[in-house]
Order: C-alpha cells, then sequence, then structure tokens
C-alpha cells in the first residue's frame, strides 16, 4: 500500500469511491480521527459498512438500518476486522464522518481531518490485524501530510464530546503509539487496553 499524496488516493487498496465528499474549504489536512462502526451493529465482514458510505444500505435488511438508510455520512478509509483496508475518497477531499466537532477551540472538524473507521464495537477488542494496518496508514498518512502529528490524532469522542464515544474503552492507544514509534509489533499486544 502507497498513498499518492497528489491524488490522495493509496494504491493497492480497494476503492469504493462515496458520492458522500465535497472540497476542504482551505485545502489543510492536519488531524486523524478514528472511529468505529459495524453495520449490523456488532456484526463484521457483511459488505454492510461499504454500502452505507455509498447509499446503498438496504432498510429491509435489518430493523437498525431503517434508521441510518437516509443518512449521508462517508469516511476515507474503513480496516477490516481482518486488516483490510478500503478507501472511499479521497484524502484530499472532506469525508463525512466527524459531524457537529471541536478541535482544539476549532470547529467542523471534517474541514481539516482524515477518517479511519475501525470494524468494531466499544465492547471488544480491536484486532491485531487491525492495529498494524492502522499504524501503517497512520505512518503513511504522517509522512504525506506533516501536520498530522502524534498530537494531532484523536478519537471521535474527542471531538465530539458526550455525542461520539468511538473509538471507545477496548482502543488500545499506547499499543497503537508504541507501533508508531517503531516497536516491533510481538512486542505491543495487548499493551495497554483496560
Amino acid at each position: 500500500m502507497q498513498l499518492d499524496p497528489a491524488t490522495g488516493w493509496c494504491h493497492d487498496v480497494p476503492h469504493c469511491p462515496s458520492p458522500n465528499f465535497n472540497e476542504r474549504p482551505c485545502g489543510e489536512i492536519s488531524l486523524l480521527v478514528i472511529h468505529y462502526i459495524s453495520l449490523p451493529p456488532a456484526q463484521f465482514a457483511t459488505g454492510q459498512v461499504h454500502a452505507f458510505f455509498q447509499n446503498q444500505l438496504d432498510p429491509t435488511q435489518h430493523p437498525y438500518f431503517e434508521g441510518i438508510a437516509a443518512m449521508r455520512v462517508s469516511a476515507h478509509f474503513l480496516i477490516e476486522r481482518d486488516g483490510t483496508l478500503t478507501q472511499f475518497v479521497s484524502c484530499q477531499d472532506r469525508a463525512w464522518h466527524a459531524g457537529v466537532s471541536s478541535f482544539q477551540g476549532r470547529e467542523a472538524c471534517n474541514d481539516f481531518a482524515i477518517g479511519i473507521e475501525l470494524e468494531g464495537t466499544g465492547e471488544q477488542p480491536f484486532e491485531d490485524a487491525q492495529y498494524l494496518a492502522l499504524a501503517d496508514l497512520t505512518r503513511q498518512l504522517q509522512a504525506a501530510y506533516p501536520a498530522i502529528t502524534a498530537e494531532r490524532i484523536c478519537g471521535h469522542s474527542d471531538i465530539a464530546p458526550g455525542r461520539k464515544f468511538d473509538p471507545g474503552p477496548c482502543f488500545d492507544w499506547p499499543r497503537y503509539r508504541a507501533l508508531l514509534a517503531g516497536e516491533p509489533a510481538d512486542h505491543v499486544k495487548q499493551r495497554g487496553a483496560p
């Protein structure tokens, strides 16, 4: 996988273009926001997240879908449980993932953020493959967009407190940061999750 900063698309990963994006108002990319998602809730590898981000979710397939099928949302990336990475929106464009949000007093985080969805829930640990894929992707994003410093990587809950809770208490921030720092993967398994 290689990110092309000029286009904002990664080579050698599946692209599943979402219509839910627009131009960044100032072209700035300086924040990384980590989320979780599963559709239906707590069910994995269903393909429904892809359908959701492409406005193709069938509300008759599951009762939960009735309440969200009309929503127009997206993220730049999804990392599935097995570490498979899919890109939905170019990093150069504004995906619709953060909603009402604020980072260090600045509102409308979608304007300057990249959103990564991890397939999961708030109640169970994420998989080794997801941490490895997330760390690899993050390093590529930081190389392409140096304004995304370690201090400017956060969870959805950090920019929308009380409204959002992802990536949740099972996301192992110390493990993720250790991988970013280059520690060997076998040294940082199950490092710091509560």
